[in-house]
């Protein structure tokens, strides 16, 4: 193949709602040629990425297998070299030329017109290719139905494979697009102006680059930040056409770094081994006994004379390598979910992108969502509110499983909606200390989904929020802002619908008010129980509240150092497919006797009984500390605990009822953990 640019890649591809199918498509065909979608027919209209989803299926093949031929063209560059085969009367060994290739990608088909030489050699190299499992990726600026004068034959061929085309991207695309352009180039934008950009109607992805070219131009001649204020005067004029899309221009490094090497034949064998050949082969070596593959270096000794810059190539493998240690230790920090993705990726120093992009992505995915701030419980709002909401929203977040999912609650100001939506959170992580609850506004949703597209991670970012036991989604009057948003909010309610899982809206209006919202969502929201919330007696405690981070990890905190602290993440095992009768198992399985209060958070009997777990101040030992101490024998430290006394706990942990839909069960004594307040006042003591 031809030099290509190296920054075409998946990686740099902004996947959005309007090429999301195209994009995957063509990552299937690169991750595994002729195997499906074969031929891969992608149309658009200039400028909307078509010639970048080429070159990325061609720089993702010969990276993650080199010894595949690979061949990018655009069809002016066929047409030539068959004008060339039969004017010398080579025709044959041109045929024969494409039909050697593993994956061939044509470009701007739609110049097939006209041209029925070149339409009897494309399709006798289709069929050949396609009979031998090779595979074919063409592109054109319209639909095979569309290009005149195209034979029958071709429409055929083209149909039988998979036809896919690129819109222009909508807002939150194209706001993502800016973002990752401008990291590209090294610059800053000031609050607003990428979105303010991104609203004007811009119909493709270089057209867009033109307008902020602009921008970043001024910035730099000028030395001055542009705001959201000054987009206006550099869109004036902005509307012309871009020009049809160009090949590549610049090389691939590692394309060039096999073109040096390419035909080598091994040297015999020598009595001074070379400085070059000795460093290349120890380098390799000391890679492949810690289970690294050095396939690069192995080719490069194959080169007949020393290299050049041979220095600075084992240094870069070295770097790679030591890369590639430091990815993998993060992963099993971070409790990689994806294990089977990281195997190959983190042992080949060729594949250190691939495995940053992974590491980007598990990142994502463990992200743990804010919490809500301290304020008043489900109990304390009882004086200050009706008793329909307040009993509503203790419903759906008891041990049972919830009548009315979702709870739409609304209030002309919206702050009592919310304010009780908080209490209600607060409610939850009482009664499932060990369950994933996500709450966030939806304006703070699209801007997080935006964030997940320009840095790649879109597919994490979904399957992070998907995966959570308790939604709480609050101005939902704002969807009617927003795009996709839409559209996204509602797979992930599908999701979580078909899981099982909680759902508590909040908005200043009943869903009948929200306007330009999809209407499949509307009736969602009307599907569950749709609550008026009167909170005219409702104080600002309750009202105001705020978000805030979760408690650091343990394995931050140097007083965990060598302890054990497993969470259970599968908290819906058995629930997937479920559909609307998923129901959660705490309440079969929670343990006789024991209940936890959701307006409370108090865990007791059911007969009201004193507390099983007595409060601190009463386990005092005459110092001030208070805490779980027991007096024993100096002489013999023991803390003696069975598993039946294991409850939940109100701090987080390890619990019987660690989510609304796990199964019950206890851990051993050996793995208690206590959590104590002030650090500094911390005993830690042996025990025989």
């Amino acid at each position: 193949m031809k030099d290509s640019d190296p920054k075409l890649t998946f990686e740099t591809f902004v996947v959005g709602p309007a090429n999301r199918l195209a994009s995957a498509a063509a990552r299937r065909a690169a991750e595994s040629p002729g195997k499906s979608y074969n031929p891969l027919f992608v149309y658009a209209a200039s400028g909307l990425g078509k010639s970048h989803l080429l070159l990325a299926v061609a720089n993702h093949a010969q990276r993650a297998e080199p010894p595949l031929r690979v061949n990018y063209e655009t069809l002016e560059e066929y047409l030539a070299a068959l004008a060339q085969a039969l004017e010398e009367g080579t025709r044959e060994d041109l045929r024969d030329r494409y039909r050697d290739l593993d994956i061939l990608l044509l470009d701007d088909v739609q110049f097939l017109a006209g041209q029925p030489e070149a339409q009897e050699m494309l399709l006798a190299t289709l069929d050949s290719l396609t009979g031998t499992g090779r595979q074919i990726v063409l592109a054109s600026d319209r639909p095979p139905s569309e290009i005149n004068g195209l034979d029958a034959r071709l429409v055929s061929r083209f149909s039988g494979g998979l036809i896919v085309d690129i819109a222009p991207p909508e807002f939150e695309t194209r706001v993502a697009i800016v973002r990752r352009k401008v990291e590209e180039r090294g610059q800053v934008l000031g609050e607003g102006v990428a979105e303010a950009v991104a609203r004007y109607p811009i119909k493709n992805v270089r057209e867009l680059g033109g307008a902020l070219n602009r921008i970043l131009a001024v910035q730099e001649l000028e030395d001055r930040a542009v705001t959201a204020d000054d987009v206006p005067s550099f869109m004036g004029d902005f509307a012309e056409p871009g020009t049809r899309e160009s090949g590549p221009a610049t090389a691939a490094e590692f394309d060039d770094f096999l073109d040096q090497v390419a035909g080598a034949v091994a040297d015999a064998v020598v009595t001074q081994e070379a400085p070059w050949r000795k460093a290349y082969r120890e380098a390799a070596e000391a890679a492949e006994r810690e289970g690294f593959t050095a396939r690069r270096l192995r080719t490069a000794l194959e080169a007949k004379v020393e290299p050049s810059s041979w220095q600075g190539r084992v240094e870069a493998f070295r770097h790679d390598v030591i890369r590639l240690r430091e990815i993998d230790d993060e992963l099993t920090r971070l409790k990689n979910p994806w294990p089977e993705a990281a195997s190959s990726v983190v042992k080949d120093p060729d594949r250190v992108e691939e495995a940053e992009a992974l590491l980007a992505s598990v990142r994502e995915r463990v992200r743990p969502f804010k919490e809500v701030g301290p304020g008043p419980s489900l109990r304390e709002l009882e004086e200050q509110l009706p008793p329909l909401p307040l009993k509503a929203a203790a419903q759906l977040v008891s041990l049972d499983k919830p009548q009315y999912n979702p709870l739409f609650l609304w209030d002309s100001e919206g702050s009592a909606a919310r304010g009780l939506m908080a209490s209600a959170a607060r409610g939850f992580r009482s009664a499932f200390p060990g369950g994933r609850m996500a709450v966030t506004s939806v304006a703070d949703f699209a801007q997080d989904f935006i964030r997940a597209l320009s840095e790649g991670v879109a597919g994490a970012w979904r399957e992070r929020w998907w995966t959570v036991d308790l939604l709480l989604v609050y101005g939902v009057e704002q969807l009617s802002e927003t795009e996709r948003a839409q559209d996204e909010f509602f797979h992930l309610f599908e999701a979580l619908k078909r899981r099982g899982a909680r759902v508590l809206l909040a908005a200043d209006r009943p869903p009948s008010k929200v306007e330009d919202i999809d209407e499949r969502l509307r009736s969602r929201f009307e599907g569950g129980l749709v609550v008026e919330v009167d909170g005219r007696d409702l104080g600002p405690d309750a009202r105001e509240w705020t978000l805030v981070d979760p408690m650091p990890a343990p394995e931050d905190d140097p007083f965990w150092q060598g302890l054990s602290f497993d969470l259970g993440d599968d908290f819906l095992e058995g629930a997937d497919g479920a559909g609307e009768e998923a129901a959660p198992a705490v309440g079969a399985d929670h343990r006789p006797g024991i209940d936890t209060d959701p307006f409370t958070g108090r865990i007791g009997s059911p007969d009201d009984d004193p507390p099983v777990i007595p409060p601190l101040h009463e386990l005092d030992m005459g110092d001030g500390r208070g805490g779980l101490f027991f007096d024993e024998p100096p002489e013999k430290p023991r803390l003696e605990v069975s598993p039946e006394d294991f409850l939940p706990d109100p701090m987080g942990g390890d619990f019987e009822a660690s989510s609304p839909t796990s199964r019950a069960w206890r851990p051993s004594p050996e793995k208690v953990v206590w959590r104590w307040p002030h650090p500094d006042e911390r005993l830690v003591e042996e025990l025989n």
